[in-house]
């Protein structure tokens, strides 16, 4: 299986990944660099994910010994730097700054960690005119399910991942959607607009509730 996805960055690389190569419209990204702490991996014609997850299964515990058919080591800083269409700074906080930041040259820019991205270098982006999708909106899958996992416990259910999936698929888009709209309809960023939504929520949720606890 040759990836047509992004390979996120940061140091858990393989479920996202190969998630996001079974579920992404393929051709999409420019390029597939595949990172983790130690380093990254890269090649123009694509990483052969399923490789990349036996390595890793077999007990190495780094990508910094993987070998494979036109595969180069590069460093975390040059991935960055790279080409893309879509970037997933995963894993670690903090690893676009405002000095790295005018060098990411990627079009659309997930947040699949918390915090990858500090407020200044999210500044120089958004001005670059990258798209950031905010960590609030784009990992709030785990809470989301374990949300999930609160209310089946409440109420004594055992819903199955066909269940799961089809729940957060409908939570996840319709807020995406909901972000996306408002961003457009007061003219802010993606991040101005995630917590715009949240602010309102709460503030709604106090004007109705009263004084509380």
């Amino acid at each position: 299986m040759r990836s047509r996805w992004l390979f996120p960055a940061g140091t858990a690389p393989s479920h996202p990944a190969l998630y996001g190569d079974d579920h992404a419209n393929h051709g999409s990204a420019a390029r597939y660099p595949g990172p983790d702490i130690s380093g990254g991996l890269y090649t123009p014609g694509g990483l052969d994910l399923g490789a990349v997850n036996r390595f890793l299964a077999s007990g190495n515990q780094s990508l910094r010994g993987y070998q494979g058919e036109g595969v180069e080591h590069i460093s975390n800083d040059e991935l960055l730097q790279l080409p893309l269409d879509i970037l997933i700074p995963a894993a670690l906080g903090n690893q676009i700054t405002e000095l790295n930041a005018p060098l990411v040259k990627a079009r659309f820019i997930i947040e699949g960690a918390n915090g990858p991205i500090t407020p200044a270098a999210d500044r120089i982006l958004l001005d670059k005119g990258s798209l950031v999708v905010p960590d609030i909106l784009a990992n709030a899958g785990g809470v989301v399910v374990s949300y999930f996992e609160w209310v089946q416990n409440l109420q004594a259910l055992l819903w199955d991942e066909d269940e799961v999936n089809r729940m957060l698929h409908k939570i996840i888009i319709r807020a995406y959607e909901a972000v996306v709209d408002r961003a457009h309809q007061d003219r802010i960023s993606l991040r101005e607009s995630a917590y715009v939504i949240a602010l309102d929520k709460v503030v709604t949720a106090v004007k109705v509730r009263g004084i509380f606890p």
